[in-house]
């Protein structure tokens, strides 16, 4: 009977460090995004995340909303200093989430200032 109980514990436990090791490391897919950062704070409750928004239009009718790992401080710092200004995004798309780490499943890799089409910088 014991032999059964820890078996079927080692399984639950690979399977579920297995989910996890799974989620995080594993992407989804990987792309760029180009907008205006219109937003950009540290939020959350139990666990404070960085959270963000880009504008990808004149009208502000398709936004871009991303998270930002807490690991990531140099491109904390530059979506801070870049707030209102066209910016560029790399970013990669997990299958899933944890609250620990941000609300959407985009995650910011990369951020580099870009030209707007739209206005003259």
């Amino acid at each position: 009977m014991r032999k059964i109980l820890f078996t079927l514990i080692t399984v639950a436990i690979l399977g579920i460090a297995g989910y996890f090791a799974f989620v995080y490391y594993v992407p989804f897919s990987e792309g760029y995004r180009s907008g205006e950062l219109i937003k950009f704070s540290r939020k959350g409750v139990l666990a404070k995340t960085w959270e963000g928004e880009i504008s990808q239009g004149i009208s502000g009718a398709q936004i871009f909303e991303f998270s930002v790992e807490d690991s990531q401080e140099g491109v904390i710092q530059k979506l801070k200093e870049l707030q209102g200004k066209y910016v560029k995004v790399t970013y990669k798309e997990r299958y899933a989430t944890f609250f620990w780490l941000g609300d959407t499943q985009y995650f910011i890799i990369a951020v580099e200032p870009e030209k707007s089409p739209h206005f003259g910088n």
